[in-house]
């Protein structure tokens, strides 16, 4: 790629410098974002912006050379449409068009009362590269159509085998360059991103290739730590936790932190993910694997207190729905219909939706596998299991006010599964 300089005389040029990974967006809020891209050579990079792409009127350049490029740009309008371009000192190399924007984040206000709605992409055990996580990508572009992505989340395995930097390149910057460039993505660590990194030392290339929020930047309580941490958006106060590589036991620091946070946030929603699930009867089991039996037995205590209300997972290539649910920590032998806070379907046109009070603890909480993004293994039921399939895809969360709608999306389009949570 050349480099034109846009403020040089007519024909200056650097050759060959080129962009090989990004532009992708971290850390998103209402007035701030980080823009994350690599070049094949150092050099100091900027980013170009502003709300009109023939008018990229503000600038921001990073003070050391490197190939790793990271720009937080600051005092920024919430819920707004900026536009940006990327490159060096000597100019721009990608952007300024319609294709490349971001959306800061609306207010928590604005979302409560209904007038913003809020869309959010998920996907599990993604990060193959292959032909099935290309269809499901597409499934999704079809169902969303023109609507805009405000986040996405990975529910860990984002890159496969070991998450080396060539595993995420091809498992994530290859495959999702669109989403990646306009919609701010937030990662959960699984086994298999873990086989190059170290959650203890915040080490390898997935702690390198993403910018977690571990100071509260985001919101919430920090964590500082990248392995773990949590952030909101709107009316929504999301919690990521590292089911693989963190002390996972109920005295250590990420599961203080997870109390602490949860009872700090005074968000209308409550959504949390990590990898392992504690309920799951896929090419993983929750009987028998310490991962999934130790996030059961105690983390859930904890969401289910704070009155969380989506708990997403991946590890286990199947799709799996809970009914609305509180207080199983056992075995799936154990589950009974007394655990069922609502055992009906969850969706509108049938059973009803799924109610739960505002602020009180306990009121339920829906769990699902989503680990189906880039592989479908056959699936049985699990008793706290509304439905399970077998389907590659993707969910998405649709938040507007007290009101939450979750759909599967299988890679025509389609939607498999759908129920919707109101808060009284």
């Amino acid at each position: 790629m050349t480099v034109i300089y846009p403020e040089a005389e007519q024909g200056t040029v650097i050759e060959n410098l080129q962009i090989v990974r990004g532009p992708y967006l971290q850390q998103g809020t209402s007035s701030s974002i980080i823009i994350r891209w690599a070049t094949n050579a150092p050099v100091q990079g900027v980013v170009w912006y502003g709300t009109d792409p023939d008018r990229l009127c503000f600038k921001h350049q990073e003070t050391t050379i490197t190939s790793d490029h990271i720009v937080k740009l600051s005092g920024l309008t919430k819920d707004t449409k900026y536009y940006y371009a990327i490159g060096a000192v000597a100019g721009i190399q990608i952007g300024g068009t319609e294709d490349y924007f971001f959306v800061t984040a609306p207010s928590q206000e604005s979302v409560s009362v209904g007038l913003r709605p809020i869309r959010i992409w998920v996907l599990g055990d993604a990060g193959r590269g292959n032909d099935v996580a290309a269809s499901v990508r597409d499934g999704y572009l079809k169902f969303t159509q023109t609507r805009h992505t405000d986040l996405w989340l990975m529910l860990g395995d984002n890159a496969y085998d070991t998450g080396t930097y060539e595993e995420y390149q091809r498992g994530i910057f290859d495959m999702y360059p669109q989403v990646l460039r306009s919609s701010v993505l937030w990662t959960a660590i699984g086994n298999h991103d873990a086989g190059c990194a170290n959650s203890q030392l915040q080490t390898g290339p997935y702690y390198e290739l993403f910018s977690p929020p571990t100071r509260g930047e985001a919101g919430g309580v920090p964590s500082f730590s990248a392995a773990y941490y949590s952030f909101d958006y709107g009316n929504i106060h999301f919690i990521c936790l590292d089911s693989y590589g963190s002390d996972r036991s109920s005295s250590g620091r990420m599961l203080n932190w997870l109390a602490d946070d949860l009872a700090a946030s005074r968000q209308d929603w409550k959504v949390a993910f990590w990898h392992h699930p504690p309920y799951t009867k896929g090419s993983h089991d929750s009987d028998t694997e310490i991962e999934l039996i130790e996030m059961r037995e105690v983390v859930l205590p904890i969401v289910e207190e704070a009155n969380v209300d989506i708990v997403m997972c991946g590890h286990s290539h199947s799709y799996e729905r809970s009914y609305l649910i509180n207080g199983h920590y056992g075995s799936s032998d154990s589950f009974d219909e007394q655990m069922k806070k609502d055992g009906g379907s969850g969706r509108e046109d049938e059973s009803g939706v799924y109610q739960k009070p505002l602020l009180a603890s306990h009121g339920g909480t829906v769990y699902i596998v989503a680990g189906t993004s880039a592989l479908a293994d056959h699936v049985s039921p699990h008793p706290a299991m509304y439905t399970s399939l077998s389907i590659p895809g993707s969910l998405v969360l649709d938040v507007q006010g007290k009101r939450l709608d979750v759909k599967f999306i299988d890679c025509h389009g389609q939607v498999n599964d759908y129920f919707t949570i109101k808060k009284q």
